[in-house]
């Protein structure tokens, strides 16, 4: 079992820059493929990136990929996803999720995912 914290969300003016943060308890992190995910009010869970157990595979969404980076850092049992050039849009609770094995077929699916956190608000304001 692995429990999964997420940090880094707040309010931040369109330009600019977070980074997100997803924090893992459990010695057997490097296992788990981790994904975040994001859901506006009224709006379903959406994917936005994905890196897999080792981190040399990553997958990001079209609407985020030339302005995110997902990364991992096994020895801490972090993954991060760094966001630039946020927009209005991208205002949405994040959360990160995490299964244990590869899956890279299905990584971008959040019904890939057996462990969520409960989310990081990001505001981005006009």
């Amino acid at each position: 079992q692995v429990q999964l914290v997420e940090s880094g969300g707040g309010l931040v003016q369109a330009g600019g820059s977070l980074r997100l943060s997803c924090a893992a308890s459990g010695r057997t992190f490097s296992s788990y493929s981790v994904g975040w995910f994001r859901q506006a009010p009224g709006k379903e869970r959406e994917f936005v990136a994905a890196i897999n157990r080792s981190g040399g595979f990553t997958n990001y969404a079209d609407s985020v990929k030339d302005r995110c980076t997902i990364s991992r850092d096994n020895a801490k049992n972090v993954v991060d996803l760094q966001m630039n050039s946020l927009i209005p849009e991208d205002t949405a609770v994040y959360y990160c999720a995490a299964r244990s094995g590869d899956g890279l077929v299905n990584i971008a699916s959040r019904f890939f995912y057996a462990h969520w956190g409960q989310g990081t608000q990001v505001a981005v304001s006009a």
